[in-house]
C-alpha cells in the first residue's frame, strides 16, 4: 500500500479536481479521493449509503429488464451497485465533470474498468440538473423514459454544491424530473443529513409516496455510528 499519491490533478472548469489514493494508517487500508480545491467529494472510505441508494431504489421494480439513470459517476460506487442487480438492462450515468468520466476510462479507480467494461454501461457527460429539466435526459434518446433515476451529487437538499441546483428539489423541479420517469418509476435521492420532513413533503406532493431511509455505518475513525439518508419515492402507476 502507499502512504500518499497525487493519481491526477486538473484544472477543470468548475476549479482544481484531484484524485489521491492513500492509507489510512489508523485502519490499514487504501482508500481514493476526490477533492475540489480543498473542499473533499468523495471517498471509498464510506460508499454504504451509496450503495443503498440503488439496493433501495430498486428493490421493488420487479425483475425487468430495467432501464435506470444514474445522476452523478463519482468513485462509481452507485453504479456498480446498480450493475450488481440482474434486472438492470441499461444504465446511463451522468456526470458533469469530463475528467472524472476519463479516471474511470482509464482504470485510475478500483471500479472504473468493471463499469467501462459492462455492455450495459454508458458515460453521459453532462449536467444533471440541467437535463433534469430539459425534455430529454439523454439527447441520444430524446423519447427515452426510465424506470428509475438515482441521484448522488449534492450533500443533501438543503446543501448543494451550486446554488443552481437548488431547483431541483422545489415542487417544480421534482414534476420536471418526475417527467423523465415511466408510471411507476421511481427517484432516489442520496443525501448525507439526516431525513428531511419539509422535503418529504415536497415528494408527497409530486410523487405518490416516499420513504426516508436512514442509512447506518460504521465509524471507526470517530469509534460511532455513522447514518446517511436515502429517499425513495414512486411515480404514481
Amino acid at each position: 500500500m502507499i502512504d500518499f499519491e497525487e493519481i491526477d490533478f486538473r484544472q477543470t472548469r468548475i476549479g482544481e479536481i484531484s484524485l489521491r489514493r492513500r492509507t489510512q494508517l489508523q485502519l490499514g487500508i487504501e482508500i481514493y479521493e476526490v477533492k475540489l480545491g480543498d473542499e473533499f467529494l468523495m471517498s471509498s472510505m464510506f460508499v454504504e449509503g451509496e450503495i443503498q441508494l440503488s439496493n433501495l431504489g430498486l428493490a421493488d421494480l420487479g425483475k425487468g429488464p430495467l432501464d435506470v439513470v444514474v445522476g452523478g459517476l463519482g468513485l462509481g460506487y452507485t453504479a456498480r451497485a446498480a450493475l450488481d442487480h440482474a434486472s438492470v438492462g441499461s444504465l446511463v450515468v451522468i456526470e458533469a465533470i469530463p475528467e472524472v468520466i476519463d479516471w474511470h476510462q482509464r482504470g485510475l479507480v478500483p471500479l472504473g474498468k468493471g463499469l467501462t467494461d459492462d455492455p450495459r454501461c454508458r458515460f453521459l457527460a453532462g449536467d444533471f440538473f440541467a437535463l433534469a429539466a430539459s425534455p430529454s435526459l439523454d439527447a441520444t434518446q430524446p423519447d427515452k423514459r426510465w424506470h428509475a433515476i438515482l441521484v448522488d451529487i449534492d450533500h443533501s437538499p438543503r446543501h448543494t454544491l451550486y446554488a443552481t441546483h437548488a431547483a431541483l428539489y422545489t415542487e417544480a423541479g421534482l414534476r420536471k424530473l418526475a417527467a423523465h420517469l415511466l408510471p411507476g418509476g421511481v427517484f432516489a435521492l442520496w443525501s448525507n443529513d439526516p431525513p428531511d420532513a419539509e422535503f418529504s413533503e415536497v415528494l408527497d406532493a409530486v410523487f405518490s409516496g416516499s420513504m426516508a431511509h436512514v442509512v447506518r455505518f460504521p465509524n471507526p475513525l470517530q469509534n460511532r455510528e455513522a447514518t446517511n439518508t436515502v429517499y425513495v419515492a414512486r411515480k404514481p402507476a
